[in-house]
């Protein structure tokens, strides 16, 4: 099993009140930003990677956002281009450039095969379609977000793999003169993985072109449904899925006491966490999901649904009436309103903290006692590639740095132990799509719907 270290790069220093008096990370005013402490904060963060990689990580993960304290890698190639330097053996994954709102996919192309050829081939490359909030900050029109992801696509794996020079004529992007003097060290090229969340097209997407796809935390019992989708196109496609076609990302804090590491994973929640990464306009805009991507979302969306997404809003996308029982809007809606405070607001946050560990949306404490919920997740999902993900908020340096360590001198061993034993390949050790599926015979199951049952059913009402 390939073993990821990732955090979002956050500007930890961002005042919580500002967070949820705006109901959003994205949108806060630059104001609060101090280069010096920006500064600072890069440098920490190359130093969490080299440190990781030291402690046995198999891969550094990176992403990227723009207009937000949530995450500074706003030019994730750039850190990609550093890491490639200064690592040794990690694999660099880059999950990921964000398609849809690139106005050159060809510069996209030659950015990522240089940052492959100064790494000697430790590149795997990702694309999103990007947060809504991307589109805006982009000034990209969310009403062709898919079309722009999969042209730009096609354009970056022709750039790298077809002898040059070429035209491209398409629909979004024309190039007279396609001929890249910098190609990359992998061949035919990089690896490609792809991130999602919930939307059941970008699951089909990658399975009609045999990539690895990366849950980025979602719930247990969603996520078995999204593998089945994949497995079912993978077979109309002629091959067998197995763990080398699956990712999944746990946001993750570790201490050495329980009592510390209780402490400390509040800042998972900090300024309402994802659940306030961007206000539902933000997050959805028109044109941007299909319906069946949104009525996944209204499944499971409550009050403070994914990156914003409330059933508040949902409902009224859809048409639907609010129950008159209940109160006139939502927890954000009420503030919006004044009619809660901001102590408030935050209380009603931090108040989710136990449930929030209870349906693993955030896995919290000593070694001892997050290997075991761990297992469960791999026991469950059996995915090629695992990724830890960082707790957000204002952790100090040491408390990081002591998490990383813990992860890597005792959670890691422990992982890969399990993985061993329940038989689990990496992208690496296997390649995605490399199984001939022969048509009529029965495909193995992809998770194990036993340790499923023991898995806790997620309150989605809690978004951390």
């Amino acid at each position: 099993m390939h073993m990821m270290y990732f955090t979002e790069r956050p500007y930890r220093d961002v005042p919580e009140e500002e967070v949820i008096r705006n109901r959003s990370f994205f949108g806060v005013p630059n104001t609060f930003y101090d280069p010096e402490v920006g500064a600072r904060y890069y440098n920490e963060y190359i130093d969490e990677a080299i440190y990781a990689e030291e402690l046995g990580f198999d891969a550094i993960m990176l992403n990227e956002h723009h207009g937000t304290p949530f995450c500074m890698g706003a030019v994730m190639n750039v850190e990609a281009a550093i890491l490639a330097r200064v690592t040794k053996k990690a694999r660099i994954v880059l999950l990921g450039n964000p398609l849809p709102v690139l106005k050159h996919p060809l510069r996209m192309a030659e950015e990522l095969a240089m940052i492959d050829l100064i790494s000697k081939g430790r590149l795997v490359p990702g694309w999103v379609r990007g947060a809504g909030s991307e589109q805006i900050f982009n000034n990209a029109n969310p009403a062709y977000n898919r079309e722009y992801f999969n042209e730009a696509h096609d354009v970056v794996i022709a750039a790298w793999t077809r002898p040059g020079p070429f035209r491209w004529e398409g629909k979004h992007f024309n190039y007279r003169y396609i001929n890249p003097w910098v190609l990359p060290y992998q061949k035919p090229h990089p690896p490609i993985w792809i991130p999602g969340v919930i939307s059941p097209e970008t699951v089909i997407w990658c399975a009609e072109h045999r990539y690895p796809y990366i849950g980025l935390g979602t719930a247990l019992h969603s996520t078995v449904e999204l593998w089945n989708l994949y497995q079912q196109t993978a077979a109309q496609e002629g091959y067998v899925a197995g763990p080398e076609n699956f990712g999944y990302l746990q946001q993750i804090h570790v201490s050495d006491t329980e009592e510390k590491a209780q402490q400390e994973g509040k800042a998972a929640l900090f300024g309402g966490g994802a659940a306030n990464f961007s206000r539902p306009e933000w997050t959805l805009p028109p044109g941007y999901n299909s319906k069946e991507a949104t009525r996944r979302l209204a499944r499971q969306a409550t009050e403070y649904g994914f990156l914003g997404i409330t059933s508040e809003k949902l409902a009224e996308q859809r048409g639907e009436r609010r129950d008159p029982n209940e109160p006139k809007g939502h927890t954000r809606e009420r503030l919006m309103r004044g009619e809660v405070s901001i102590e408030e607001a935050k209380q009603k946050i931090y108040a989710q903290y136990q449930k929030a560990q209870d349906g693993l949306q955030i896995v919290i404490g000593t070694p001892k006692t997050v290997i075991p919920r761990l297992k469960l997740i791999l026991e469950v999902l059996r995915p090629g590639v695992m990724g830890l993900f960082q707790a957000q908020g204002p952790l100090t340096t040491e408390q990081r740095m002591n998490s990383i360590r813990l992860m890597g001198q005792e959670v890691l061993p422990a992982l890969r132990e399990i993985a061993k034993g329940l038989g689990i390949v990496d992208p690496f050790e296997r390649q995605p799509g490399s199984r001939q599926y022969i048509a009529g015979t029965q495909l193995d199951p992809l998770v194990d719907l036993d340790a499923l049952k023991r898995a806790p059913k997620r309150d989605e009402s809690v978004r951390v």
